[in-house]
């Protein structure tokens, strides 16, 4: 495993961790059954779903985590920092069975999905860099910004078991989880605050 990998990342609003603490993470498929709120947008839920992994199940049949949350999909997200929160998994999450890895955002028309044993296909210089942008490269561009995307699939849910703690925008946030018994962590960089 590369060393750079020292947990995984889920993007949610802080009020679904009470039902994530009893029903892990749900796909978008399981999370639907249940009353949640959402952060993702509808556009890309559309296209996910259109998503059958090679050798595995629809897209939206596994919980998807991110190698890094500070990513597109997050500064999209960054006028919502104070409502939602970054749960940080473990990486042996990776090791469960049906688990896969892609390259870029899944539901990419270019993405290439991977076993455990092929994680170095991952490109994690791209993954984990500062920023995505290619001002003098737009194609360059779009593709890095696809690879901050990089995602990890789990089939189903990801048990309660596997969450070590969870990120916050601030001490405000914070208070909203004192209650859940994780271990929380103020960090504003990882959400362009």
């Amino acid at each position: 495993m590369p060393k750079r990998i020292s947990e995984l990342h889920c993007i949610m609003p802080i009020e679904n961790v009470g039902s994530v603490l009893e029903y892990g993470i749900l796909c978008h498929e399981g999370a639907g059954k249940l009353k949640h709120s959402s952060v993702a947008m509808d556009e890309i839920q559309n296209k996910r779903d259109g998503v059958q992994i090679p050798g595995g199940l629809k897209l939206h049949q596994y919980a998807n985590l991110y190698f890094d949350a500070r990513n597109p999909m997050m500064y999209k997200r960054k006028h919502l920092a104070a409502s939602i929160c970054v749960l940080r998994v473990s990486d042996e999450v990776m090791r469960l069975d049906g688990v896969v890895l892609s390259d870029q955002n899944a539901s990419s028309k270019y993405a290439r999905f991977f076993s455990l044993a092929q994680i170095r296909q991952i490109n994690f210089e791209w993954v984990y860099a500062e920023d995505w942008r290619h001002p003098e490269d737009e194609i360059m561009g779009w593709r890095h910004k696809s690879a901050k995307c990089a995602e990890v699939l789990v089939p189903h849910a990801v048990p309660v078991e596997y969450i070590q703690g969870v990120y916050v925008v601030n001490e405000e946030a914070k208070g909203l989880l004192k209650e859940s018994g994780l271990d929380i962590t103020v960090n504003s960089h990882i959400f362009f605050a």
